[in-house]
C-alpha cells in the first residue's frame, strides 16, 4: 500500500517538474471503479483537474490562414519571404569580409591537416599491403584493419573534397 502511495506521489512530482507534461493544457487524476488511478490530459468521467503549483499551460495553438491557391493548383512555387525582414541586423561589407577572410583561413588550415592526414594514411597503407603488427597473427585480424584503413582512407579524401567546396563557396 505505501510502496503505490510511493509511486503515484513520484508520478505526479514528475509530472509537475518534466517539461513535457508543462506542455500539455490540463492535467486530469482519473480513479476508476476499481480504484486505479490514471494521470492524462484526457478528460474522462471520474476525473478531476489536478492544480499542480509551478504549472504553466501551454496557450492553444493559433489556427494558420490556409493558402489561397497551392502549388498543386499550378500557382508554382509560394513567394520568398523578404530579404531583409525588419530588425534583422546588417553586416558592412568590410565585417563581412573580415569573417570571410577568418573562415577561409580556418578552412584552408582544416585542409592542410587533412591532407597530412591522408598522406600518413597511404603511406601506412602502403597500397593495400600495410605491414603486419605484432597481435595480427590470425589473417583476419590484419584484413579487418586493413578495411578500416581503406574506409580511412576514403572518409579522409571526402574531407578534402568537401573542405575545396566550401573555400570555393566563400565569396
Amino acid at each position: 500500500m505505501t510502496s503505490c502511495f510511493l509511486l503515484r506521489l513520484a508520478l505526479l512530482a514528475g509530472l509537475a517538474a518534466h517539461d513535457g507534461a508543462r506542455a500539455q493544457s490540463v492535467v486530469y487524476k482519473c480513479v476508476d471503479k476499481n480504484g486505479r488511478v490514471e494521470f492524462t490530459d484526457i478528460n474522462k468521467p471520474g476525473c478531476k483537474v489536478l492544480d499542480l503549483p509551478g504549472y504553466i499551460s501551454a496557450p492553444a495553438p493559433v489556427p494558420r490562414a490556409a493558402p489561397a491557391v497551392t502549388m498543386r493548383q499550378g500557382a508554382g512555387r509560394p513567394a520568398a519571404a523578404a530579404p531583409n525582414p525588419t530588425g534583422f541586423p546588417r553586416v558592412d561589407t568590410a565585417t563581412q569580409r573580415a569573417r570571410d577572410d577568418d573562415r577561409r583561413a580556418i578552412l584552408e588550415d582544416e585542409l592542410h591537416a587533412e591532407e597530412r592526414k591522408l598522406a600518413d594514411l597511404k603511406r601506412v597503407f602502403n597500397n593495400g599491403e600495410p605491414e603486419r603488427q605484432g597481435n595480427e597473427k590470425n589473417y583476419a585480424k590484419y584484413q579487418e584493419r586493413v578495411a578500416q584503413m581503406r574506409d580511412d582512407i576514403g572518409r579522409s579524401e571526402k574531407n578534402i573534397e568537401a573542405l575545396k567546396r566550401e573555400i570555393a563557396n566563400i565569396r
